[in-house]
């Protein structure tokens, strides 16, 4: 099954010495398929993701939030999801009407 659309988010790794924090960002990628959502640690069955939204905290930069039956999952992204958001509302509007 190919990958319909993607979302690359950040994953900020803290790291503590007895002196400094020191953050490193790294840049990851979400990938919607027709029966599932897949980001680097984890998996999602569509099923199980009620929806998606977004909240903007400066400029581009905001949290994604992915609202699933375990909870909601949130991933900070840089660029804009909304055409990611809205390829999920289409496979998922889809899904309902097969």
């Amino acid at each position: 099954m190919s990958c319909i659309k993607t979302q690359s988010y950040v994953k900020v790794e803290r790291f503590v010495n007895s002196i400094e924090q020191t953050n490193v960002e790294k840049e990851k990628t979400m990938e919607l398929y027709e029966d599932k959502i897949v980001t680097a640690l984890d998996e999602f069955k569509l099923k199980t993701v009620f929806d998606i939204s977004y909240r903007t905290i400066k400029g581009e930069e905001g949290w994604l939030y992915l609202h699933t039956t375990q909870g909601v999952f949130p991933y900070i992204v840089k660029t804009d999801p909304y055409p990611f958001i809205e390829a999920f509302r289409e496979v998922q509007k889809s899904a309902v009407e097969k």
